[in-house]
């Protein structure tokens, strides 16, 4: 599932490091923080790794 907006690519990667252990997760917030407690990090590296090229900032639903 790729991302659907670079912010959502930023948290992604903001969480799986958290997930790896690279980043204390009390430095999360927000989106990444849930993230980080719901998803896998298989699923975490799919929106981590789209590329950013074409993706608007921010997507409303």
């Amino acid at each position: 599932m790729p991302a659907k907006s670079a912010a959502q690519q930023k948290a992604a990667g903001a969480a799986l490091s958290a997930r790896r252990g690279d980043t204390p997760k009390s430095k999360l917030k927000g989106a990444s923080k849930s993230m980080a407690e719901t998803m896998t990090e298989r699923q975490l590296e799919e929106l981590a790794h789209t590329k950013r090229t074409g993706k608007p900032e921010h997507v409303r639903n």
